[in-house]
């Protein structure tokens, strides 16, 4: 959301939370690693920031919330929820 509003990195605020909530990400994914095999914990980070940003347009940009694309959000979630179930076992 703050990349959007940083309207391509021209305006100071919304950048800097860009930049600091993108390395907190990468940070926190890391951490991560500790206990979760990499392809798992990348497809989880990927999968959560995919389904998280559509969800995002949809409340605060008002993009289209068609069924298919909330199906397909639906599919990323429950495919983020396999894995972190196969992880687990």
């Amino acid at each position: 959301m703050s990349m959007k509003l940083s309207d391509s990195f021209t305006r100071l605020v919304p950048s800097v939370v860009s930049i600091t909530a993108a390395i907190l990400s990468v940070w926190l994914m890391s951490l991560t690693l500790r206990v979760l095999p990499v392809g798992t914990a990348y497809a989880v980070w990927a999968g959560i920031g995919a389904a998280g940003t559509a969800a995002v347009g949809i409340f605060f940009f008002q993009e289209p919330a068609n069924l298919a694309r909330i199906v397909c959000i639906g599919l990323v979630v429950a495919g983020i929820v396999g894995l972190q179930l196969q992880a687990q076992a």
